[in-house]
């Protein structure tokens, strides 16, 4: 089970104050590209799962992930997820032709096949994506994510931090942001709903 809190960033103008005051602490920035498949009557979206493929930094890492039934309350999200690192070149030519996805090897894919019938058989879609810049902060023993996702319709920012103790790490990034001015609220909806809304939150 992932466990993170997930606070929506005002606009740009808070995400730039946010990097600014953590770029002491600055680690690494990956370039990510986000692309989701589902089976052409959305059977893992029917059962509350999504099935990605996460390109890092061009095509340098690939990883596949299952996450299943995510739950979003109070600026904390849970979520089942697995993931896998796959060839990139094998996962960029199953983006072209997502039939390739059912004949990859794959944990994951496997489990996509026995738990939700979605295999060789049946077939994939791709339902498309969006682009991520995710700037990595180790601030106070934590790890924290500055997202900057770019949509088709618009761009979103949020501050992510993966915690064990999620309610007392919301405490203290909220003191830290209210303490800076800058501007934040909950996130109520995960990436991947923002995406298939179609609209900024």
């Amino acid at each position: 089970m992932e466990v993170e809190v997930k606070l929506r960033l005002q606009d740009a103008s808070a995400y730039r104050q946010l990097t600014s005051i953590l770029s002491p602490f600055h680690s690494k920035t990956l370039h990510q590209e986000n692309l989701f498949f589902d089976s052409p009557t959305n059977t893992l979206s029917s059962q509350l799962s999504v099935l990605r493929l996460r390109f890092l930094n061009k095509d340098a890492r690939c990883i596949v992930s299952l996450k299943s039934k995510p739950t979003l309350v109070d600026g904390v999200s849970r979520v089942a997820e697995d993931e896998e690192e796959l060839d990139p070149c094998s996962a960029r030519a199953c983006v072209e032709d997502p039939a390739r996805l059912g004949k990859i090897e794959s944990r994951i894919l496997k489990r996509v096949k026995e738990e939700f019938g979605v295999g060789e058989e049946v077939g994939f879609v791709c339902l498309g994506g969006f682009e991520n810049k995710r700037e990595v902060f180790n601030w106070k023993n934590l790890k924290l994510e500055v997202d900057e996702t770019k949509y088709g319709f618009g761009i979103c920012y949020e501050l992510e931090c993966e915690s064990e103790d999620p309610d007392g790490v919301k405490k203290l990034l909220e003191e830290f942001l209210k303490e800076n001015g800058i501007g934040y609220s909950y996130s109520k909806m995960t990436k991947f709903a923002v995406f298939r809304s179609g609209k900024l939150p």
